[in-house]
């Protein structure tokens, strides 16, 4: 598919060339011309041009890598199934959850529960130094 892709992108490019240099002549002849200047550009340099750019747009999607699933259950389904697509090769590139930076941060401290774990930390050393 990707040869395909390329012939595409080479003939679009190719056509899109000609497409510009064509109506940079059209712009030219009509310069030099002594009678008023066309307003437009001829209808077969206006097909041309789009021609050549869909061409390029069916040959730059045909060229493109595989999407990548935006479902959380596809992507963490593949992740579960192999064990080389969890580990994380370098910055950016492969593994793990995404969103691990989000759900392991550190969320705002509980005072009232850590005065209550204190408190029975010091019931409990009391009670062993007795």
């Amino acid at each position: 598919m990707t040869f395909a892709a390329n012939v595409l992108n080479v003939i679009g490019v190719v056509f899109l060339s000609h497409a510009v240099y064509s109506a940079y002549e059209h712009s030219l002849l009509a310069s030099r011309s002594t009678s008023s200047p066309v307003p437009s550009l001829p209808l077969d340099i206006t097909l041309e041009t789009l021609f050549s750019v869909l061409l390029l747009c069916i040959g730059v999607v045909l060229s493109s890598p595989d999407l990548k699933p935006i479902q959380w259950h596809v992507w963490a389904g593949r992740m579960e199934k192999s064990k080389e697509a969890r580990l994380v090769t370098e910055v950016g590139v492969g593994g793990g959850n995404p969103y691990a930076a989000l759900e392991e941060r550190p969320g705002f401290w509980d005072v009232r529960g850590a005065q209550k774990a204190f408190g029975g930390w010091l019931r409990e050393s009391g009670e062993m130094a007795n």
